[in-house]
């Protein structure tokens, strides 16, 4: 199907599809182990990162007889997110008041050429910072994938790409579970202008069923860590605050449950256990918890106003199944001593990725860990929750000694807190229990 099925016409000349060619060549095959071994050649560690960073910068790379020139495709595609509204690869700096000049890549490498310039070079280090740079320009396109031809098709074609991203030749550094979340890593920043997130949410819409749970279930959750740190930190505790300096944040909480409501609403009607059901309640718990009144009561705040049909949806679900729902809420209770997302608060989900990557980069050592597997207490493989609890106290100790200013006072970005964590979890639990109570007397 053509992108023009959410209103807006196809642009010529898109790049999709030749940037998608270029990389899975580079991706699929040992081009990128060649170019790392190729780079720890170098005399230290700083030289080497001096290297990397001119092809970051130049988006063109070479190793032996092949040139892999990125620079024309990327140059095209992120002038045409901009032009939405999204800097898919630049951060935005707060106390200048504008977009960075070099991408979050180039600020990585920044900050462990910084840290290890000195030290012989280091291949896992250089391979996770190349890892990291196409992980970016994944991101990046997840934005483009309705610029021409099949919008699921070339999702699933960027699936495919982040698989042999973060295959066997790669550096073993996990960073995201599927393409859907590189669409939230992408746009997870400040942005001048919001229309871009109302553009976005209209063209996720038009996605298949499997895509569009994939996109729900992830921002239900990391949009609840989101907005329950900007309750405690940002807003003062003031949820009126809250809701309206989060016009455009608000919207796509209220699709992401309602979807996940209906994916519940349907296990619970087909042939399925409560296991199958564990991650669709996480997420919609995640999703209601910063604020449960402003999905659930009958009227609604300013900031949903245009979400009508997906509030709708979210109250007959609720409506029908509230009482089971506040039951296996409660399997997802926080405690002290197992990781738990609900005491994960940050401000920006990629900083939280960042973070991880940079943590490996200073020890030469991957985390096992993805981006997901912190949305969610289930733990599988080499990611248990003693792991999970680990990179998440690490992440905030960072923060820690980097603090943002927040209302006039210091604050880390990143926070794990199981204290904070079981009281946001009892308040949320508090008010639909009140809702429930008042719908089944009613």
């Amino acid at each position: 199907m053509s992108s023009e099925r959410d209103g807006l016409n196809p642009p010529s000349g898109t790049g999709f599809d030749d940037a998608c060619t270029l990389l899975e060549g580079a991706l699929h095959g040992t081009f990128r182990q060649e170019v790392a071994a190729n780079l720890t050649t170098s005399s230290n560690l700083r030289t080497a990162l001096s290297r990397l960073r001119d092809g970051m910068r130049a988006n063109s790379w070479r190793t032996g007889g092949q040139t892999l020139d990125l620079a024309e495709v990327v140059r095209i595609l992120d002038h045409r997110t901009r032009s939405e509204g999204f800097h898919a690869l630049h951060d935005w700096d707060g106390n200048a008041d504008q977009v960075n000049r070099e991408s979050i890549p180039v600020n990585v490498l920044d900050y462990a050429s910084n840290h290890r310039s000195a030290e012989r070079p280091d291949q896992t280090v250089i391979a996770i910072l190349l890892d990291y740079y196409f992980a970016y320009l994944l991101g990046l396109l997840s934005l483009r994938i309705w610029d021409g031809g099949d919008p699921d098709d070339n999702l699933d074609r960027l699936n495919r790409l982040l698989t042999d991203l973060q295959g066997p030749g790669g550096s073993g550094q996990p960073f995201v579970n599927n393409a859907e979340t590189l669409l939230l890593i992408a746009t997870s920043h400040y942005e001048s202008n919001e229309e871009g997130y109302v553009t976005l949410l209209r063209r996720v819409r038009t996605l298949n069923q499997c895509h569009q749970l994939k996109i729900a279930v992830v921002h239900a959750a990391s949009m609840g860590c989101h907005l329950r740190f900007g309750f405690e930190a940002t807003y003062g505790r003031d949820t009126l605050l809250m809701r309206d300096d989060n016009v455009a944040d608000y919207p796509w909480v209220c699709y992401a449950v309602a979807t996940v409501m209906e994916e519940y609403s349907r296990l619970r009607t087909g042939d399925t256990g409560s296991h199958d059901r564990q991650a669709v309640v996480e997420a919609i718990l995640h999703g209601l918890s910063p604020d449960p009144p402003a999905f659930i009561d009958d009227r609604p705040p300013s900031s949903l106003t245009s979400t009508n049909a997906d509030r709708a949806k979210i109250r007959e679900v609720f409506r029908t199944y509230q009482q089971d729902l506040i039951d296996e809420f409660e399997d997802c209770r926080p405690s002290e001593h197992v990781f738990s997302p609900f005491s994960l608060f940050y401000n920006f989900a990629q900083n939280v990725l960042k973070g991880t990557i940079i943590d490996t980069l200073l020890w030469g050592r991957p985390w096992p860990v993805s981006f997901n597997d912190l949305l969610t207490r289930e733990s599988g493989g080499n990611v248990n929750t003693e792991v999970k609890t680990k990179l998440a106290t690490t992440l905030m100790t960072y923060a820690r000694s980097n603090p943002d200013t927040i209302r006039g006072r210091l604050m880390p970005a990143i926070v794990y807190d199981p204290q904070t964590g079981r009281q946001a979890f009892a308040a949320a639990l508090r008010q639909l229990r009140t809702k429930s109570s008042g719908a089944r007397t009613g």
